[in-house]
C-alpha cells in the first residue's frame, strides 16, 4: 500500500484481517506478516498502533469478547419471552461461531496472550469464562422471572452447559445441527426444571 494514504479504522481494519487469517490458516498462521498483508497495509502500520504482536493479539481478542457485551444484553432482553432452552439453543451458535471457537484454540495455543487477557479481564479461561458469565446473566434472569427452578445451581449450569457446547461445536467444527445443540441445552436444563 502506498505511503500517506489515510486508513480509517486501521484498528478495526487489521482485527478483521486477523479474524480471516485465523479461520483461514489457525493460530499458527496468525503472524503479524499474515495480518497486514490481508489487511492490504503496510506492517509499520500495525506497530504504529500496537506495542508488538503480543498486545495486537490481545486488543483483537478483547475486542471480540466486547461484542460479547452485546449478545448478553440481547440474550437477558429475550428473558419472559419463548422458552428457556429455545432462547438458549439459539445464542449457542453466536458464542461458538468459527471465529469465536478459532480465537478460543488461539487462546489456548499462546501463553503470552492468555496472560495478558488474564491481566486485562481478570478471567481464568478468556473467552470461555465471558461466554459462562452471558449465560450465568442470563439464567438468573429466567430464574428470577420463575421460568427456572427457584433453587437451580446457575454457578453450576452455566458452566455445564457452555463446557458441553464448547465440546459439541468443537466436535463438529462449528457447525453442528439444530437438533443437537437442543438435546444438548435441554439435557443441561432438566435438572432446573
Amino acid at each position: 500500500m502506498p505511503t500517506g494514504v489515510a486508513i480509517r479504522d486501521p484498528r478495526g481494519q487489521l482485527f478483521d484481517a486477523a479474524e480471516r487469517v485465523l479461520l483461514r490458516a489457525g493460530s499458527g498462521g496468525l503472524t503479524s506478516r499474515a495480518v497486514t498483508v490481508e489487511a492490504g497495509v503496510a506492517k509499520g502500520v500495525l506497530h504504529r498502533h500496537f506495542a508488538d504482536f503480543d498486545a495486537f493479539l490481545a486488543e483483537f481478542a478483547l475486542d471480540r469478547v466486547a461484542r460479547l457485551n452485546a449478545q448478553a444484553a440481547e440474550l437477558r432482553a429475550v428473558a419472559g419471552s419463548g422458552t428457556v432452552a429455545g432462547n438458549l439453543a439459539a445464542a449457542l451458535p453466536h458464542l461458538f461461531s468459527p471465529p469465536a471457537l478459532a480465537l478460543i484454540r488461539l487462546v489456548i495455543a499462546r501463553d503470552e496472550l492468555r496472560a495478558r487477557l488474564r491481566a486485562a479481564t481478570g478471567s481464568r479461561i478468556p473467552l470461555l469464562s465471558e461466554s459462562t458469565a452471558l449465560v450465568a446473566g442470563y439464567l438468573t434472569a429466567e430464574r428470577d422471572l420463575g421460568r427456572i427452578a427457584s433453587d437451580a445451581d446457575i454457578g453450576t449450569l452455566a458452566p455445564t452447559l457452555i463446557g458441553a457446547a464448547h465440546l459439541l461445536f468443537t466436535d463438529t467444527d462449528g457447525t453442528p445441527d439444530r437438533a443437537a445443540v437442543a438435546r444438548v441445552v435441554d439435557g443441561v436444563l432438566a435438572v432446573a426444571q
